[in-house]
């Protein structure tokens, strides 16, 4: 009988001529595929296994789990501690596993996590919420108290994107959906227990080009409305331990806006050193006779209503503070407010809060601010580059050399305490370079709801809705499968008639935007 035929790798050459050294490379071979096999096997094994919330060890910075989920996630973490590296080109689904899948976005009822904290009483510690002592102590790492009220406040300046009417077909383009007495009620934000006093308008006092102003047919040409002015109910006023007035700024949307904000020269305010940049005092303080809701500009509608409202509430023997927030542009005019208010209201307490807000004035503007008593907390993501505008060049060189250009009066200078954020810090967040989704107020507080601290994890019990990223953006991972852009008005405004038609409807009565909506209301009811 013929012999057997062996595989190549058991053949072996019995010839005495055979020498020890082939037997050896002979060994190494076979021991290199199967620490291969094993190694594949143990990557097969845990990519089966889909321990989304266990996994997730690596990248949350606290994790609860019961005795019968660590005796799974025993082996799985024995076989990453003997990983040293991460090969870049691995699958974002490896590197990142997540606590939220995509079932998680399904309504079932009682079973949901509440989107909620629980909100303490900071009647005892406002002041230094509102920093008085400039946060120290309490941004590393970020005392949950403030990062509550600070995301409660951004939430008021999101709440002017949400409402702005910004469809190009709409006759009211420019202007807010809602009139101010159904705001809240018409955005949720009826549980910070605020009401709204008064709309601020504002215009772009600039000649618009030709092509960009036929692109947009609004109710009003110059005028756009800017935001609003509100103040504490009782309720909420015992809890944060004041009577709040907040202003609330909205962010660069319309077009003169976008025109307005290119002009980055600096302009000098009176007789002094004290500059700002041109475009943003424009949309403050501009005024016309000619139009209908900019007969007194954005700076004097706020002045006007700030100094009836501090004026009510102290004849009540009540202590007062004013709150000023905005996102992007709207930062910007926040600062300008602050240093108004701090001028024509004294011995008020005020604080202002941003969000991506660019530099605004030179040294002498910071300086002019900080003797003012104003208390800035300035929020920016590192991958946003609109903090780092103007001069994103110039500015950024010339400041590593403040002993030297300290004192120039061209230069930008940035206001205020820094909390500084990373989008690589989510686990939800596409890694992909976004730079208009890193700009997002959506965004920024969804990574505000995770901060801890520079060296810290996200947080893994962050409550905000993660899907709200998504409303404008195309931010969130793939994974999670919530579809981009998503906020938008359904079958995008149209309405079925009684005709069976499909028609754009009017506005109601009590929500179309009238001269006299910009009036305020000082009930002591409120």
């Amino acid at each position: 009988m013929d012999k057997m035929q062996l595989s190549p790798v058991r053949h072996v050459d019995r010839q005495k001529t055979e020498r020890p050294r082939t037997k050896r490379v002979w060994k190494l071979k076979l021991s290199v595929t199967w620490q291969r096999m094993k190694k594949a096997l143990k990557s097969t094994l845990k990519h089966r296994l889909h321990l989304h919330l266990a996994s997730n060890l690596s990248k949350l910075s606290t994790l609860k789990l019961n005795h019968h989920d660590m005796a799974i996630i025993k082996p799985i973490k024995h076989v990453m501690k003997k990983k040293k590296t991460i090969r870049p080109t691995m699958p974002l689904a490896q590197l990142i596993q997540l606590p939220y899948t995509a079932a998680d976005f399904i309504d079932h009822g009682h079973a949901m996590t509440p989107t909620k904290s629980p909100i303490e009483n900071i009647s005892t510690r406002w002041r230094e919420l509102h920093g008085l002592h400039n946060w120290d102590g309490l941004i590393e790492p970020l005392h949950p108290w403030l990062r509550r009220e600070v995301v409660k406040y951004g939430e008021f300046v999101q709440g002017t994107y949400d409402a702005f009417d910004f469809d190009p077909l709409s006759e009211f383009c420019g202007s807010c959906r809602y009139n101010r007495h159904k705001l809240f009620e018409e955005l949720g934000l009826t549980k910070h227990g605020y009401k709204v006093t008064k709309y601020i308008y504002a215009m772009s006092h600039v000649d618009v080009p030709e092509w960009l102003e036929r692109t947009y047919c609004t109710w009003s040409k110059d005028s756009n409305w800017m935001g609003y002015v509100a103040v504490s109910g009782d309720a909420e006023t015992a809890r944060i331990g004041r009577r709040d007035i907040l202003v609330a700024w909205r962010g660069t949307v319309a077009p003169t806006e976008w025109y307005t904000d290119l002009k980055t020269r600096l302009q000098r305010l009176g007789k002094t050193n004290i500059k700002v940049q041109r475009g943003f005092l424009s949309i403050y303080s501009s005024k016309g006779d000619f139009s209908r809701y900019n007969k007194l500009s954005a700076s004097e509608q706020v002045k006007e209503e700030i100094q009836k409202l501090v004026s009510f509430f102290r004849d009540r023997g009540e202590e007062v503070s004013l709150t000023i927030c905005g996102h992007s542009l709207g930062g910007a005019l926040a600062l300008l407010n602050a240093y108004d208010a701090a001028t024509y209201v004294p011995h008020l307490f005020i604080n202002v809060i941003s969000f991506g807000a660019p530099r605004v004035g030179n040294i002498h503007f910071k300086e002019k601010l900080k003797e003012l008593g104003v208390k800035t907390l300035r929020v920016v993501v590192k991958q946003d580059i609109v903090p780092k505008l103007p001069g994103f060049i110039l500015n950024t060189i010339l400041n590593k050399f403040t002993a030297v250009t300290g004192r120039l009066k061209w230069i930008y200078r940035h206001v205020g305490t820094q909390l500084k954020l990373d989008v690589l810090m989510s686990p939800y967040l596409t890694r992909d370079p976004d730079y208009t989704g890193s700009h997002n107020l959506e965004t920024y507080l969804h990574l505000l709801d995770g901060y801890i601290s520079k060296t810290s994890k996200f947080r893994w019990n962050a409550r905000r809705d993660v899907a709200l990223v998504n409303k404008s953006t195309d931010m969130l991972i793939k994974e999670l499968k919530i579809p981009e852009f998503w906020y938008q008005r359904p079958f995008k405004g149209l309405v079925l008639n009684q005709y069976g038609r499909w028609v754009k409807p009017g506005r109601q009565v009590e929500h179309i935007p009238s001269p006299r909506s910009i009036g305020s209301d000082h009930d002591p009811s409120l």
